[in-house]
């Protein structure tokens, strides 16, 4: 069989695989916190017909002649660079200028469980006053003592009494309210994850992005949390009413569509070349 054959069919699998990237960037143009993912490709292997040969006293030498056997998927990278600001006015809409990551978890007997990440800062309040997202995952800050009026050495949920007058949240991370009396109360401090690798991370759906083996980790060798104060270790600030947009841009992704379905209709048109050379071949018994 010829080998263009299989090249072009390998080559329409990967434009299909490109093409499935394109339309969740698109559908997820409108999506908070949303990083865009990228197709890259690679050559897969090529067939040596005749090695290379050095020079020698009667002749020069001679470069391989080798032939490709088609591309195959690389990598599928996901780009985190930082998306628009959109302003609401909304307190509890949190974006980050710059990086970093707000970390959410449940808690279970005051620890907390099962870190995950994410970049959408959209905020509300459960029936308790804690800060949760939309999927009830609490966001995880700095512990304030209010009896010693200190921050602790810990993480834990950020919780906002029921009967507070008003509330504001600091580019730090600060979250105060005024209580019933007036006075203004600290409720905790927002902290950020910061990763040696962010293309490490893994999507987990929900906006959510969770740490793997390739990322770097938050836990230190005695499992204690590695979390840093917005404006410090690398990390960005917090901007309080305002919400981090997608980073995908649809000028961009229309002109993949296009390269993509070129690229998928130029290597069919090989399929079909190389189907026709067969027929050929057939009717040469004829």
């Amino acid at each position: 069989m010829l080998r263009s054959m299989y090249s072009g069919i390998g080559a329409m699998r990967n434009f299909q695989t490109k093409l499935d990237v394109i339309g969740n960037n698109i559908a997820n143009v409108n999506t908070y916190g949303f990083k865009k993912g990228r197709t890259i490709f690679k050559d897969l292997i090529s067939q040596t017909i005749a090695g290379a040969s050095g020079p020698s006293q009667e002749r020069g030498g001679a470069n391989p002649r080798q032939v490709g056997l088609g591309a195959q998927l690389a990598a599928i990278d996901t780009v985190h660079t930082q998306g628009s600001l959109q302003t609401t006015g909304r307190v509890l809409d949190l974006a980050i200028s710059g990086d970093g990551f707000f970390v959410l978890g449940e808690e279970t007997q005051q620890t907390i469980t099962n870190p995950v990440f994410t970049r959408a800062g959209n905020f509300y309040l459960d029936q308790e006053g804690r800060i949760v997202n939309s999927d009830g995952l609490y966001l995880i800050g700095q512990y304030y003592n209010q009896q010693t009026n200190q921050f602790e050495d810990k993480v834990s949920t950020i919780t906002i009494p029921t009967d507070a007058q008003s509330v504001s949240i600091g580019a730090d991370g600060t979250v105060n309210y005024i209580d019933e009396d007036g006075k203004l109360q600290i409720a905790g401090k927002i902290l950020l994850a910061k990763f040696a690798n962010n293309d490490g991370l893994e999507k987990v759906g929900g906006n959510l992005f969770r740490e793997t083996s390739n990322s770097g980790s938050i836990l230190d060798p005695q499992g204690k949390f590695i979390l840093h104060e917005p404006g410090t270790g690398g990390t960005g600030e917090i901007v309080s009413g305002a919400l981090e947009m997608s980073n995908v841009d649809l000028s961009e992704e229309f002109t993949e569509m296009i390269v993509a379905q070129r690229g998928f209709q130029a290597n069919a048109r090989i399929i079909t070349t190389s189907d026709e050379i067969l027929q050929e071949l057939v009717n040469l018994k004829k």
